[in-house]
């Protein structure tokens, strides 16, 4: 355990974050399994405003720094070739 007065500021802030950067993931997860169940179930109209929705959660989480930009783009890139694929 530390010791320092700035290191335990660290340790509360790091935990702070960790906390920040993993309800932004969980959020970005479940948009995209919706976008996912949408394309399972057959549902063309259900699954593009999802990946609306999703795209802008992955955006949001790529501008917070949770995501890096070229990980953020392929999530978006994978999802919209998905729904584009539906017949």
């Amino acid at each position: 355990m530390a010791n320092i007065k700035s290191a335990k500021k660290r340790i509360l802030v790091i935990e702070t974050k960790t906390a920040r950067n993993k309800a932004i993931r969980s959020k970005v997860k479940t948009s995209i399994k919706k976008v996912e169940a949408a394309i399972a179930a057959g549902d063309k109209a259900a699954a593009q405003a999802c990946l609306l929705a999703a795209t802008s959660e992955i955006d949001k989480a790529c501008t917070k720094g949770v995501y890096h930009k070229n990980n953020a783009s392929r999530k978006v890139s994978r999802l919209s070739k998905a729904v584009s694929a539906m017949a």
